[in-house]
């Protein structure tokens, strides 16, 4: 696993992190006393001491940044942990307003068109702090990550035989649950990731990786797979599995994945990527009780290989 390591060029304190094969580097002004990598003690794992590869983006955390007056408001959204303000600015990057479920203000971010720059101020406690910074990175991520090839998915996922296989459903379905039945009575089976796994195309493949994102479950392991199949968890009065076809397939995984559908290249980059996932990777829905029945179900038809 990678070092750890702490640069200072100038005043700046830059950190260096590796994220499913992606470098990023996170900037802290040290004037402010509040802000510091123990505001995201998820990021751990993936410190490193490469200082000097290609970066995926540069967030700049300094809480004397200011909102961008002129500005155009696109629409405002709930994440399900509080709303998010999005703008449009004038040289074509964006501004957002993250709030807490308190409807508090936890970060200004204010970013370039490809997010591979961005700049963000904290308020609040180190609750409101670590949120707002935690939600920033994300959302930075998934949209940097958009013009990669990668993906950052809303699905739980476990590890097993090598492989890395997600659960994707609707908020409260279960997909926790499900993991959590393979892990008690599939043996081999381990959790990647408990909310939001990475996936990547290499080389026209899709790889899935570990993230520091694991919603409520601290599972933060910097480890990669190859994607072995998606499955959709819907919830049923008995137990039965299908493939989908491509075009179900595609409608399916589409909405796990982090975007913004006004934005036309950060969306036509992920529907390329969803597309090349549906060629390349079964995806199922299984129609399920949370019992052993469903997960041995399940694991008889995805983990299977001729």
């Amino acid at each position: 696993m990678p070092v750890s390591t702490t640069k200072r060029r100038g005043k700046v304190e830059n950190n260096f992190f590796h994220i499913a094969g992606h470098h990023v580097c996170l900037c802290f002004n040290p004037h402010d006393e509040h802000n510091s990598m123990g505001l995201l003690p998820s990021f751990a794992p993936f410190r490193t001491d490469d200082a000097d590869a290609q970066l995926l983006f540069t967030l700049t955390i300094d809480d004397t940044i200011r909102p961008v007056k002129e500005k155009t408001l696109v629409r405002k959204f709930d994440t399900g942990n509080g709303d998010t303000v999005v703008y449009t600015l004038p040289d074509g990057g964006y501004q957002f307003i993250i709030r807490d479920t308190a409807d508090r203000d936890c970060c200004l971010l204010i970013c370039n068109r490809d997010f591979s720059q961005c700049r963000c101020a904290l308020k609040g406690d180190y609750v409101m702090r670590s949120f707002g910074l935690n939600d920033a990175l994300m959302l930075v991520y998934a949209f940097a990550g958009s013009f990669r090839q990668t993906l950052l998915i809303h699905a739980s996922c476990i590890l097993y035989d090598g492989r890395g296989y997600p659960f994707i459903a609707q908020s409260g379905t279960g997909k926790s649950t499900h993991s959590s039945l393979w892990m008690k009575h599939i043996e081999g089976a381990q959790l990647m990731n408990d909310d939001n796994p990475i996936v990547r195309i290499i080389a026209g493949q899709p790889r899935i990786y570990g993230s520091p994102w694991s919603g409520k479950t601290p599972c933060y392991r910097n480890i990669e797979a190859p994607l072995g199949a998606v499955t959709r968890i819907e919830r049923a009065t008995r137990n039965s599995i299908e493939r989908q076809p491509p075009v179900q397939a595609f409608a399916s995984l589409l909405p796990a994945c982090s975007t913004m559908k006004w934005d036309n290249a950060i969306y036509d980059n992920l529907c390329n990527a969803v597309s090349r996932i549906v060629e390349t990777t079964p995806v199922y829905t299984l129609y399920c009780l949370p019992d052993e029945e469903a997960a041995r179900l399940c694991h008889s038809t995805i983990a299977h290989r001729s």
